[in-house]
């Protein structure tokens, strides 16, 4: 059920990527040049498979050279735009992690659709504060006379700082998007952590394989680039949904009440995970 999920999840992701991606750009613009931004991305990414990430540098140039940058009603509207539908990937991403935590969605649209674009203006965020730091580090180095191994250590630390934000994303996704009482936050850590490992491990795997041993170009010829994007982002959601469900496992493994507030009893906490001990009974749940 997760890889299907995954290749669904995947697929909306796809349609929503431009649209993040001039969301992203167009916020980035506001404070500094789109195209820092697209050389931070292509550096920072260089563990991504190599026909993925070209890809979207690619769509980031192109969408860069159109950014007029500055604050207006014009930039406004394009961003409050592309941020509507990008959060159709996210909505899509929800509803597999209501599937993976065993829930049924029972929220109103507008109250599904707001939190769909909560979570992809964070995401948008936070990619351009993150890449925004990545920016400014090297100046930072000059300015604190830092060099040789020193700034090898602080690019090591600078990639785990994002990785670190990666992780506590995650955490917040796990905690908000099920339809459910939210689980305390020492219950959505877990598979946040183990998410990002894998993340980080697989990417790093599946770009050593696209470079080496997938010949896509060769099968697909100019959807190869596309064919291994999409590979990527079904590996990257299936990632995500591991955590998820494995949240979900280990909430069941004890009665002790995980989801926040005053301890309840049972049966009584209003998440499916929390409610039970074990497997999950047949006719249940989101799946």
């Amino acid at each position: 059920m997760v890889p299907l999920l995954s290749a669904g999840v995947a697929f909306y992701g796809f349609l929503a990527l431009v649209p993040a991606l001039v969301a992203i750009v167009s916020i980035y613009g506001l404070v500094a040049s789109p195209a820092e931004l697209t050389r931070q991305i292509r550096s920072a990414t260089s563990a991504f498979p190599k026909d993925a990430r070209d890809l979207m540098v690619t769509q980031m140039q192109s969408i860069s050279r159109s950014s007029k940058g500055g604050l207006g009603v014009g930039v406004v509207v394009g961003i409050l735009g592309a941020l509507w539908s990008a959060s159709s990937g996210m909505k899509h991403l929800i509803e597999a992690i209501n599937v993976a935590y065993d829930e049924s969605e029972t929220r109103k649209f507008v109250k599904l659709r707001g939190l769909a674009v909560l979570l992809t203006v964070a995401a948008a965020v936070f990619v351009v504060v993150a890449f925004a730091l990545v920016a400014l580090a090297p100046s930072l180095f000059d300015a604190i006379g830092l060099s040789g191994a020193g700034r090898v250590v602080a690019a090591i630390l600078r990639f785990a700082v994002l990785a670190g934000g990666f992780l506590v994303g995650l955490a917040v996704l796990y905690r908000y998007a099920p339809d459910r009482d939210n689980p305390k936050w020492s219950w959505s850590s877990p598979g946040a952590i183990v998410a990002t490992v894998l993340w980080l491990i697989g990417s790093l795997l599946f770009s050593l394989y696209t470079s080496r041993f997938g010949k896509y170009n060769e099968t697909y010829g100019s959807l190869g680039a596309i064919v291994v994007l999409l590979l990527w982002l079904m590996l990257t959601a299936l990632c995500v949904l591991v955590g998820a469900e494995m949240n979900s496992e280990l909430e069941a493994q004890t009665k002790v009440d995980t989801t926040e507030g005053s301890g309840e009893p049972m049966g009584e906490r209003g998440a499916d995970a929390a409610d039970r001990l074990g497997p999950v009974p047949a006719g249940r749940g989101g799946r």
